[in-house]
């Protein structure tokens, strides 16, 4: 048990690691839409998340995947509420001559 448990923590903090190069080494000017890209992988982490919180019991999984769902929710409306903000500076100018 405890080794699966190292193995996770392990995998985890390497994730977080190669996040953080990835993302600082990725030019501004790609954020967005890299962002908008991100949301479909984070409603994927929605539902992964829905799956862990349907436990009846409340347990530590159920506890963590609501919390992620919490938290995957977030990212994915801020992240389109940004996409649309940035697609709208491109669109054309509605009512000016």
């Amino acid at each position: 048990m405890m080794g699966v448990l190292l193995i996770g923590l392990y995998v985890f903090v390497l994730a977080i690691f190669v996040g953080v190069e990835i993302i600082t080494k990725i030019p501004p000017t790609l954020h967005t839409p890299l962002m908008s890209g991100a949301n479909a992988i984070s409603g994927i982490t929605l539902v992964g998340a829905l799956y862990a919180a349907q436990q009846g019991e409340v347990r530590v999984s159920s506890i963590l995947g609501a919390f992620a769902i919490a938290c995957a929710t977030i990212n994915v409306v801020g992240g389109f509420l940004v996409t649309d903000r940035m697609l709208g500076m491109f669109g054309g100018r509605k009512g000016k001559r």
